[in-house]
Order: C-alpha cells, then structure tokens, then sequence
C-alpha cells in the first residue's frame, strides 16, 4: 500500500492523479495545504505503520518531520518526498528527498512531472499519449512557461481544476488519461471555460481600479485584495504596470499573502521567506502574519488606488518621437521627450528637470514609483499641445 501527501493545488492534484494512474486502489491520496501537511506527515509516522510506503509531493517538511522520518526509516518504514521548490533543496541531504528545481534540458520541473517520470522510472507505470501530455500542461502551467509558450490550454486546464470538486477533476482525468490519445477538453467543458474567461476578465478589470502603489525592503510592489484568479490576476497586473517589481495578493479570508512577478531579476520566493513562506521564483506564498499584515494591509490602507493608464491611444504614445504626457494625483504634468543626444527628458508643468533618462522607460518607471503619474488620453494630449504651441507661438 501508498499513502500520498500532497499539496491541493493543480500541480499537487496532478500527482495525486498520476499516482492514481499507476497505483489504482493501491494508494491512498491525501491533499493538503502547506499549513496542514507537517501534522499529516506526524500522524502517519506516529501509527507506525511500516508496511504503507508514504509518498510526500510537492510540499516540503519541518526539521522535527526530518528527524521523525529517519527513525521511521530505521525501523523498517519507507518514505519518498519529491519535490520542485529551491526551498526544499537541503532535504536532498537525505535517502529519500528528491528535490529538482531544473531538468537537464533548462526546462522548471513541477511536483506531477518529477513523480510522473519517478513511476515511469521505477516501472509503476507506463507513458501514454495523453498522461504525457497532461503532465506538461500541469508543469508548463505551475512554471507559468505556458504564456511564454502561447499555451492557453495549461491556463484552462487550472480553471477547470478550480470550476469542479476535486473527485469530480480527478475521475475525469483518470479516465481521458487512461486512453492512448490526445489530452483534450470535452464540449460541455470548453463552453464552461469560455464562461469562465468573461468572468475573470471582468473581475481583473475591477481589481485593476482597486491596487495600491508602496514601497516595502527597496522594492515597489503593487497590492490588491483579491480572493480569486491569483495567478491570471498578479501576470496581468505586473505586465500592465512593468515600473512595479511584484505584485502581492491579499486574501483576507484565506488569511493568505500571494506574491507574483513578471520580472526575471526580481525572486518573490526570498520575498516571501520573509514571512515564512516560499515557492518559486515568479510565484509565492506565505500566512497573513502579523508582520505580513503590517507591512501589506496597514500600509496600504491610507493609499489611494493607482490610476490607470489611458488604453487605446493613437496620439498620446509611449515612446513617441513627439513626446508622451502624464498626469500625477497633484495635477501637475509630466511630458517625456526624446533628446537631441539620444537620451530622455523631463517637463514638470513646462519646466525642464535636470535629470535625464537613457531610456523612455527609465523615464517613465521612475515618474510611476516617485510621482504615481499615469497616461493621459488623446484628448488631453491634444490640448496641452496646443497650449505649448500657443505658448510657443507668444514667445513665453
């Protein structure tokens, strides 16, 4: 017999299934969250039940459960952690920790692809088509390589996992995954997960009105309380607003704090370790401590939401060769022009700032994080335009 611990996220629900796949009745799956698996993991070493391999997927364990699997160990037990976080790492140090971050090719790994190709490895199970096939959407979506990619298909596959209860999402993959043929979404499913992307765009054109702007440790992040879409809702968020190192998510009721960036030198995995959390590099997580609290919710609290740039401008450009406006809370403005020695600079209100820019985006992240400025409309442009002209034209 197997018992499997595993964490009860997409990626964690993929080794259940895969398990599953290889195991039949033989396993039995236990989802958990981070919070809940180290008491999981204690009550199963407590029972002594040596005769029950225990597999540990993508969670890692405390340094009490460290101590506690070596002596189940010495007695005969087997134990089995295999996992994909930096953070777990040092648990390699052991027989039984089995911790990849990289495959050999470059490519992240995910806990579904370690513990696929672990059962492939061992001879528990034999690669189909369409196991194969789910295994790298679960990985490309939990690594968020599908939107580098351009496979929207691993960003449904998660939808549909958070759209039905977990027996329902595993029997359903169990069952296509069983079949030699290519991984795909039934009618019924497509026309719930078309459903399902009209209410998440509607619910991140709302969040996108709520978020606060603060500076916390030397980064800028960007804070929203959200309960929903964390994933699709931090990549959104951090490629709108480049100027912002990460993004953070509060779920109040959860108590949880999500950390997402875009960013490839920015690690919100460090960010998180600060508040006893961790995860990957571009996506993380930790509990609403006391310190999270204060640093996310209290201090964001007195902040006015940042205003969004103007969308679908024809004039008003970034990076235009005649120049692109903004405006800050105070009212002033703030035009970015093109240099004759190449470099960019600054009008406040007419006015020339001394400092210049190497770039327009330097330009622009740095009047977004000191000015909280945003891109005016077309109409606008136009109109301080015509002022500068008109100012121009009576030698002022």
């Amino acid at each position: 017999m197997y018992k499997l611990l595993s964490h009860n996220d997409l990626d964690g629900i993929g080794c259940g299934i895969v398990a599953k796949l290889a195991f039949g009745d033989d396993v039995n799956v236990r989802y958990n969250s981070v919070q809940m698996l180290d008491r999981e993991v204690e009550r199963f070493l407590g029972e002594g039940n040596t005769g029950t391999e225990l597999i540990i997927t993508d969670l890692s364990v405390d340094e009490e459960n460290e101590t506690r699997i070596e002596e189940f160990i010495k007695k005969g037990g087997k134990v089995t952690l295999i996992d994909h976080h930096k953070t777990a790492l040092h648990l390699n140090e052991y027989e039984w920790g089995n911790v990849t971050v990289e495959q050999e090719d470059g490519k992240l790994t995910s806990a579904t692809s370690l513990l696929y190709a672990w059962l492939i490895d061992k001879g528990f199970l034999e690669p189909t088509r369409s196991a194969d096939e789910f295994v790298e959407l679960v990985r490309q979506y939990d690594t968020w390589e599908w939107e580098k990619n351009g496979n929207d298909k691993a960003r449904r596959l998660n939808a549909l996992f958070f759209m039905v209860s977990f027996d329902e999402f595993e029997s359903k993959m169990l069952e296509r995954l069983q079949a030699d043929a290519p991984f795909q979404f039934d009618p019924f499913e497509k026309q719930l997960l078309d459903m399902e992307d009209d209410k998440m765009s509607r619910y991140i054109r709302k969040k996108r009105r709520e978020m606060v702007q603060l500076e916390h440790d030397g980064f800028f992040a960007g804070v929203v309380h959200a309960e929903s879409y964390h994933s699709e809702l931090g990549n959104e968020l951090g490629k709108e607003n480049p100027h912002l190192d990460y993004i953070v998510i509060l779920n109040m009721g959860g108590r949880k704090v999500s950390f997402r960036t875009v960013h490839d030198d920015v690690d919100v995995s460090e960010v998180a370790g600060t508040f006893g959390g961790g995860g990957h590099a571009k996506a993380s997580g930790a509990s609403m401590s006391k310190e999270a609290f204060a640093s996310y919710v209290e201090a964001a609290f007195q902040k006015e939401p940042l205003r969004e740039d103007a969308r679908h401008t024809r004039y008003n450009l970034k990076e235009s060769p005649f120049g692109t406006i903004y405006r800050a809370p105070e009212g002033d403005l703030y035009f970015v022009h093109p240099k004759e020695d190449g470099r960019w600079g600054v009008e406040r209100n007419g006015r020339i700032q001394e400092e210049t820019y190497a770039s327009f985006f330097d330009a622009e992240k740095a009047l977004k994080r000191e000015r909280n400025v945003w891109l005016l409309n077309d109409d606008q442009f136009v109109k301080f335009l015509m002022n500068r002209l008109e100012k121009a034209e009576k030698g002022e």
